[in-house]
């Protein structure tokens, strides 16, 4: 509403002798009065005392309308301000919903209230017409004019009385978007009061790290990084928004704690990469001599087994010997990462150190372990047949479980599985047999039963 009509109350009448200054009481003077008016002006007189003043008198149809039209007058007056009240309210509540919640229902929500308010304005302006119209006040106002008003008035009564219902029943659709807004506000002066205290610990924590002579260059490069988004919150969320502001708080909370944990850890972080240094650079001295005990194992694999037993094997103590040589020169460069404090870079050395020694470990342990499983089977290759064949077995009891005949998709790799059993046993006949062969072979066949047996479990939902 951009105006609002006066009503002004109708002022008293005054006569022209009661308008006049009074001078002060005079006795004397009143009674000399008295004396000399003329017997005539006695009845002046006497109405003059009785009426304070000549008044005229109007009609009492005329004086009804009047009534009537200054009472339609007066409900019309009422009901616009309390339109004009109702809509300003509303106004604080769409303005809330916008300014937090940019989803389609509230971008709707704005462009409703938009809509509804040109129509608040024309009812606002046929009131203001009404009452612009007529003069009230007139001391010649007809009857029948003042009944026009009352009519006029009265539809201009209605008419804001209607879109005051429309603007009450949109102000009822409001309340879900009007309580997460709230809920948002609510949650935004906490939020930014977290990130500042974040902020802080953060700094904090690298204070106290300096000064146990930990420098922390990489954390304190991406707490500076957060400078830029530090100023907007605190610019606020007048100029960037609520849910911007929000978001930005949040974040800021979020990466300063990864930084303060980051921060507080440190020490820890730079006694546990001591303690790998050292344990790291102990196991590669004990791999060097590990590895120097493979030549014998290879002699013996040489002399004792076929070629087959051990030709994957020849190449085990040079590569074991270049591994722990690369182990050592990582194990300086990651030393001079922990003493420059690029953490990050002593920690991948150090990730590759304990890779090679693994590779390195394994192949010298697949060395003396091919010994001592090819020493077992050819002492007794029968206990890994019958271990195979012990496996066969049960798998198959297991297809035949509830069944006259087994299924076609568990009888066929169970049958594979037998006849490959008897083919590796094949292989240990003659004069050089290939107990390497036998041993992988076997291996297979299992891990084939295995498969099936497991098929079998899914299948029956794990009922054996």
């Amino acid at each position: 509403m951009t105006a609002t009509p006066g009503t002004p109350a109708t002022p008293p009448y005054r006569s022209p002798s009661t308008a006049r200054p009074r001078r002060g009481p005079s006795p004397l003077r009143d009674t000399l009065a008295l004396l000399c008016l003329p017997v005539l002006a006695a009845p002046v007189l006497a109405a003059a005392f009785a009426g304070g003043g000549t008044r005229r008198w109007f009609g009492g149809r005329a004086e009804s309308q009047r009534a009537e039209a200054q009472a339609a007058k007066d409900a019309a007056a009422a009901a616009f301000y309390e339109l004009d009240t109702a809509q300003r309210d509303l106004r604080i509540s769409v303005e809330t919903i916008t300014a937090v919640d940019d989803s389609p229902a509230a971008r709707r929500a704005a462009s409703d209230f938009e809509a509804l308010g040109a129509r608040i304005d024309e009812a606002s302006r046929q009131y203001i017409q009404a009452v612009d119209a007529h003069d009230l006040d007139r001391h010649d106002l007809e009857a029948g004019a003042a009944s026009r008003a009352r009519a006029e008035l009265t539809a201009a009564k209605d008419g804001l009385l209607a879109v005051r219902q429309e603007l009450d029943r949109f102000g009822g659709s409001l309340g879900p978007l009007l309580g997460t807004a709230e809920t948002r506000l609510a949650r935004l002066a906490p939020a930014v009061e977290r990130a500042r205290q974040s902020l802080l610990a953060a700094s904090n924590a690298l204070d106290a790290v300096r000064e146990k002579n930990l420098r922390a260059d990489e954390l304190a490069a991406r707490l500076a990084a957060l400078s830029p988004e530090l100023t907007r919150l605190n610019q606020g969320a007048g100029q960037h928004g609520v849910q911007a502001t929000l978001e930005r708080a949040e974040r800021l909370q979020r990466e300063a704690g990864t930084i303060r944990a980051e921060a507080e850890r440190l020490p820890e972080r730079a006694a546990e990469i001591d303690h790998r240094l050292v344990s790291l650079r102990t196991r590669a001295e004990a791999l060097t001599t590990r590895a120097g005990q493979v030549d014998p194992v290879l002699s013996e694999l040489r002399r004792r087994f076929s070629a087959a037993c051990w030709q994957d094997l020849q190449q085990v103590p040079a590569q074991a010997a270049e591994n722990v040589r690369q182990a050592e020169l990582k194990l300086r460069e990651a030393q001079t990462a922990r003493d420059a404090q690029r953490w990050p870079d002593a920690t991948s050395l150090l990730s590759t150190v304990r890779a090679l020694l693994n590779a390195t470990d394994e192949a010298v342990s697949a060395a003396g372990d091919r010994l001592n499983r090819l020493n077992a089977v050819q002492k007794d290759p029968q206990a890994e047949i019958e271990r195979t064949r012990f496996a066969i077995r049960d798998a198959q009891r297991l297809a035949m479980t509830g069944r006259t005949t087994p299924d076609p998709r568990h009888a066929r790799p169970l049958d594979d599985a037998v006849a490959r059993l008897e083919r590796a046993i094949g292989t240990l006949e003659g004069r050089h047999p290939d107990f390497w062969h036998f041993l992988t072979e076997t291996e297979a066949v299992r891990r084939t039963v295995a498969r099936v047996v497991a098929q079998i479990r899914e299948e029956r939902g794990g009922v054996t």
